[in-house]
C-alpha cells in the first residue's frame, strides 16, 4: 500500500488568515492575467469574494501585496508588488517543505 499525510499549512498574522493555497492561488492567477476579475473567473469564485481575500490578504500584511489600477479605455487591472511576490514564493517554499518532511516522517512508520 501507498500511504500519504495530507495537509494544509496556512500564515496567520495577529490571528488573521494571511496566506493558504487558496489566496496563493488567487495571487499568481492575478499575477498571470492582470486583473482580478479575470483571475476570480478563472478560479470560478464571484470577484466580490474575491476582492475579499485579496482585502484581507492586504490588510494582514505588513506592506501592500497588489496594486491595482481603476478602469478606464483599456480597462483597470491588478498586479502583485515586490513584496507580494516574494511572499508567494515564501508561501510556496514553505509549503513544498512541509510535504517533504511530512513524507519524510511517514517513511520512518510502520504502516
Amino acid at each position: 500500500m501507498n500511504y500519504q499525510v495530507k495537509s494544509r499549512i496556512w500564515i496567520e498574522a495577529d490571528d488573521q488568515i494571511l496566506l493558504g493555497e487558496g489566496r496563493v492561488r488567487l495571487l499568481r492567477a492575478i499575477e498571470e492575467h492582470g486583473s482580478l476579475s479575470r483571475a476570480s473567473k478563472q478560479l470560478n469564485i464571484s470577484y466580490k469574494k474575491a476582492w475579499r481575500l485579496i482585502d484581507a490578504v492586504n490588510k494582514a500584511a505588513k506592506e501592500p501585496v497588489t496594486t491595482s489600477s481603476v478602469g478606464g479605455v483599456g480597462g483597470g487591472g491588478a498586479s502583485l508588488t515586490p513584496y507580494g511576490r516574494d511572499l508567494v514564493n515564501a508561501f510556496e517554499t514553505l509549503n513544498k517543505n512541509c510535504w517533504k518532511f511530512l513524507d519524510q516522517q511517514l517513511s520512518q512508520t510502520n504502516f
